[in-house]
Formats: structure tokens, C-alpha cells, sequence
């Protein structure tokens, strides 16, 4: 036993994906310099990780350009300036971005996959938005792009709604139906639960489930092992956990745990000590107690980033007290 234990978590088919730039950019509005963002490609192809997604593809119009960086449209001169020369192939990374369902001009935003840097695109959406979904899906696709289906906020919404979506999806030719925990509200049991859904409505499609996980209540390490020993192929984690509010799955605790040695740890440990890190001087995430008392309510955490923000970000009685008194 003691030869073997020590590689239980080892599965070559595997893959991660690293969503700082993406998730993380969410905190200041995606304004990271390109020596950040090269910094971290540069990490993840030394560090064997499978694929970095590197912003979104949404619209200019809902997110102006004076008031938000370029990683929050991925513009083909931004990505060809920062990623110039990158080759899936050879480099063993895939490059992403997100498109969000509402709020993207998809139609006209997104060239064909052999005039982009990009290998796949991920649709994110709502229940409501399904419908959209697929079509996105579908105009991905036909792009040439390798695509994914994330359903948010499934901590909020009903059984009957999920099955739905799920219905839809398993259809496309979307290849990972991923589990998103956008309030990080969910505990181990839910994850059995959903996994075990959404891993019965895609049979027979070929499609992996992936799973997508917020740190408000600190299990987003624990809810990603959990879909991993259950049978989860695309697991999410960011450097340092850096994301939205109290951030996601850490990259540094996942490698860690998959005993690939594909994976190499240092890259990633020297990212966190030159670039991300430092950037705490200037932006906050991690689950504080705020994030953990909406994380407990499944809530959005905007209103804890709203708090954290303010002038009395310590003031978290007063937080505590308004949040019930409006739950």
C-alpha cells in the first residue's frame, strides 16, 4: 500500500486549467500589465498546466475600454502582442477565453480559430440563458474552436431548472459541462450530488465534467478534490487563488495534490513571489469573513467586495448584521 497510496490521485487524462488572468481580473476590472500576463503563460507552460484562460471575449460597450483593461475583450492586437508565437502544440498549453451569455458580442467579436491565438472558448450563462448558450456553442464550434458549457450560480437555482440546462447542453458539441460554484456556497455533499447529475446527462456524449470552484467558505481546495475523486477530468484553479472576492481553488494545493509529475511545482511558486503576491498591495481577495458570511447565505459576494472595499473593511459586525437584516 505504501508504494501505490502516494499516487491515488494520478490520472493522466487529467487536465487543469488556469483561470487568474480571467477570474482574477475581476478585481480590478482586468487592468494587469502585460508582464503579469506573460508572466503567468510563461508559468503555466514551465509547470506542464493544460490550458490558461486569459480574459473574456465580452463586449466593449457594456465594458468600456477607458474603464477596463484589455483582458476583458481579449482584442486579437492585445493577444497577438502578448502571446506572439504561442503554439498549443508545441508549448503543451491551450489558450482560452470567456464569453458570458448577454454580454458578448459574439457574432462579431470572435474571428475564425486559425486568425486567433485562442484554442477554445468557454460560454458562460445563466439557467435562463441556455438557449443562448447553445447557439454560442454552436458559432464556436463552427468557428473552429474547442468550446465548453459553465452553468453559474447553480447553488441558486432548482433541480428541474439544471436538468434543463443539462438537456440542452449534452446535445452540443460543447466537450466539458462544468460544475460552477459562483457563491462558493456549495459543501461536499452537493458536489456528489451534482456530479453525479451531470455526469448521468452527458453519458454517451463523450463530454468530461469539470468543475469551477469559489474559496467563500475555504472548500473551494476540498469541493475540487471531491469532483476529482468522483471522476472530474477539467478542474479550475488560479495562482494563489487570486479571483473574484474570496478567490477560487489555489494552483499551488492542486498541483500538489494530483501527484502528476507532469506538473512542476516551481514555476508556479516563483509566479507567486514575484507577480502575484505583490499584488496585494493594491487589490484584496481571499475568503475573508465577509465572503464567508454571503458564501453561507449563497449570496453574490458583491456586496462583502462592496464592504471590502470601503473605508471600514474590518468592520464585519456591521456587515454581518446589514446582510442578515436584508437576507
Amino acid at each position: 500500500m505504501s508504494e501505490t497510496a502516494p499516487w491515488i490521485t494520478y490520472r493522466p487524462e487529467l487536465k487543469v486549467l488556469d483561470c487568474t488572468i480571467r477570474d482574477g481580473g475581476l478585481i480590478n476590472n482586468h487592468q494587469f500589465t502585460d508582464e503579469i500576463v506573460r508572466a503567468t503563460y510563461e508559468a503555466c507552460v514551465a509547470a506542464g498546466i493544460d490550458a490558461m484562460e486569459v480574459g473574456y471575449k465580452n463586449s466593449p460597450k457594456q465594458f468600456p475600454k477607458d474603464e477596463y483593461g484589455p483582458w476583458r475583450h481579449c482584442d486579437e492586437a492585445d493577444l497577438n502582442r502578448v502571446f506572439a508565437g504561442h503554439d498549443a502544440k508545441a508549448t503543451g498549453l491551450k489558450l482560452c477565453a470567456m464569453a458570458d451569455a448577454g454580454k458578448s458580442d459574439y457574432r462579431t467579436q470572435v474571428v475564425p480559430r486559425d486568425e486567433s491565438v485562442l484554442d477554445m472558448i468557454r460560454v458562460a450563462f445563466y439557467a435562463h440563458q441556455v438557449s443562448e448558450a447553445v447557439e454560442m456553442i454552436a458559432h464556436f464550434t463552427e468557428l473552429g474552436y474547442e468550446t465548453t458549457a459553465n452553468l453559474m450560480a447553480v447553488s441558486s437555482i432548482k433541480d428541474v431548472e439544471i436538468d434543463t440546462v443539462l438537456t440542452a447542453i449534452a446535445p452540443t458539441a460543447a466537450g466539458t459541462m462544468v460544475i460552477v460554484d459562483s457563491f462558493g456556497h456549495l459543501y461536499r455533499e452537493q458536489i456528489d450530488r451534482l456530479y453525479k447529475k451531470y455526469a448521468k446527462a452527458m453519458e454517451g456524449t463523450g463530454k468530461e465534467v469539470g468543475i469551477h470552484a469559489h474559496n467563500n467558505m475555504q472548500l473551494a481546495f476540498a469541493n475540487t478534490i471531491e469532483a476529482i475523486i468522483l471522476g472530474s477530468n477539467r478542474v479550475d484553479a488560479t495562482m494563489a487563488g487570486l479571483g473574484r472576492g474570496a478567490g477560487n481553488c489555489p494552483m499551488e494545493l492542486l498541483l500538489g495534490f494530483l501527484r502528476n509529475p507532469k506538473f512542476r511545482l516551481r514555476p508556479v511558486i516563483e509566479l507567486l513571489q514575484n507577480h502575484i503576491f505583490p499584488l496585494r498591495a493594491t487589490v484584496d481577495w481571499g475568503p475573508t469573513v465577509p465572503y464567508n458570511i454571503t458564501g453561507q447565505l449563497n449570496l453574490h459576494p458583491r456586496a462583502a467586495m462592496q464592504f471590502r472595499a470601503s473605508e471600514n473593511p474590518d468592520e464585519i459586525l456591521e456587515f454581518y448584521d446589514e446582510i442578515i437584516s436584508e437576507d
